[in-house]
């Protein structure tokens, strides 16, 4: 082969690699059609933790008892025995309710249901699968290798790996919608909503939950307001209640895309411990830098195969020629 050739095929076999990785990092993904979620308002928790009770009962998991608390479930956190769990913010004397300065308040965590959701993303066996309907982002425990990709993957900590079984799964909350559960595909509302005595915990369509958040940051303070109770667009009851001052933030209308799962509150969020997050999504720029990976592995099998063929041209070049002579 001649350098002139061998040249000309390398750089040729390059440049086409390199047209195929110009891949550009997808933009977030849209809420599902018919979305589904809950609102959690902080300034009507009462810490009577009915959700977490009612969360376990739902699941078919044992309370959790810590320290001295012998009679009561006393989840700290998440775990794989505990998907929702109500924490307490406290600042100096912590004697007013919703209060930033010698004040408390108090501040769920279950899964937030991420409308581009990370564990999704990272999962290399699609053993977490968001709904295209409803947005609900479930875990299959027969398709996870138990890489626990996902629990580095969620911006919230959700994912939790039941690392004292021996068979160990992940555990999050699903909507109460997985298999031998499936409240939702049966017309009802989720465990933590239904039993919530204050309407803390507000279950329905995103879009209307969406809306009454922005109404009820738009409220005046002092004012009094039915908040409703159980799922929006069918309240059983509502809770009159004097207008605190919210802050005007509705945490997942666009932190890292969104999420189903909204919240409010009369205290910034990074004080309730929720993550520093900006609107793009980390899954729609991962997922541009993965492809790119991938397709440039591509290119040293691009390159060779423009060296074979310009090695079987010239070589069927010279058979020809000795023919001749």
């Amino acid at each position: 082969m001649k350098r002139r050739d061998f040249l000309k095929a390398a750089i040729g076999g390059a440049a086409t690699a390199c047209t195929a990785t110009a891949v550009q990092a997808r933009p977030n993904l849209e809420p599902a059609p018919q979305a589904v979620g809950m609102l959690f308002d902080s300034t009507l928790c009462v810490g009577c933790k009915a959700c977490v009770a009612k969360c376990k009962e739902v699941n078919g998991m044992p309370p959790s008892i810590k320290g001295d608390a012998d009679y009561f479930d006393s989840a700290y956190d998440l775990s794989g025995d505990t998907l929702n769990v109500i924490k307490i913010y406290k600042n100096g004397t912590g004697k007013i309710k919703d209060a930033e300065l010698d004040g408390y308040a108090f501040e769920k965590r279950s899964c937030m249901h991420c409308v581009d959701p990370g564990c999704v993303s990272v999962c290399p066996v699609t053993a977490m699968r968001r709904d295209e309907l409803t947005g609900i982002v479930t875990y299959h425990a027969d398709a996870c290798i138990g890489c626990r990709n996902c629990t580095v993957g969620c911006p919230y900590n959700v994912p939790q790996f039941e690392y004292d079984n021996p068979f160990g799964q992940i555990q999050k909350c699903q909507m109460c919608n997985q298999a031998g559960v499936e409240r939702i595909d049966n017309g009802m509302m989720t465990g933590c909503a239904e039993v919530c005595p204050t309407g803390a915990t507000l279950f329905g369509p995103r879009d209307l939950l969406m809306e009454e958040a922005k109404r009820r940051t738009a409220l005046k303070p002092g004012d009094n307001y039915n908040y409703p109770r159980g799922d929006i667009s069918k309240p059983y009851s509502y809770h009159e209640k004097e207008v605190p001052e919210y802050k005007g933030h509705i945490w997942g209308e666009k932190e890292a895309g969104g999420t189903n799962v909204l919240h409010i509150s009369s205290i910034d969020f990074d004080k309730l411990g929720m993550p520093p997050l900006g609107e793009r999504s980390a899954a729609s720029i991962a997922e541009g830098v993965q492809h790119t990976l991938y397709n440039y592995l591509a290119l040293p099998a691009v390159a060779l195969a423009g060296l074979t063929y310009v090695v079987r041209r010239n070589t069927g070049e010279e058979e020809e020629e000795g023919g001749e002579l």
